[in-house]
């Protein structure tokens, strides 16, 4: 089916600001919390950190052991970043509100 007016008709109806205002009034996808990432990427960093160091499941594979503990100082790293940038979003959000 088409639509029954041409978008090039004077006459048809704006609907710039509707639309905006209703994209405004939805809910918010639960993977937009800023704390969503940071709790992800630093459960990631625990487990390379428990297989790097902790467990004694590849103390015969090297390269495995070395990928864990490098991965988790680089995720740890990130996660320890993106808590501090999301510790900010949420400071400005409450400072608005008052």
């Amino acid at each position: 089916m088409t639509d029954p007016t041409p978008p090039s008709d004077p006459d048809a109806p704006e609907r710039t600001g509707a639309d905006e205002e209703y994209e405004d009034d939805e809910p918010r996808n639960p993977f937009d919390n800023p704390w969503f990432l940071p709790l992800l990427v630093g459960g990631f960093a625990l487990w390379c950190g428990w297989d790097g160091f902790v467990s004694n499941k590849y103390l015969d594979d090297p390269s495995t052991l070395w990928f864990n503990r490098i991965g988790f100082v680089v995720l740890g790293a990130w996660a320890a970043w993106l808590v501090a940038r999301a510790r900010r979003e949420g400071q400005g959000t409450s400072q608005d509100q008052t």
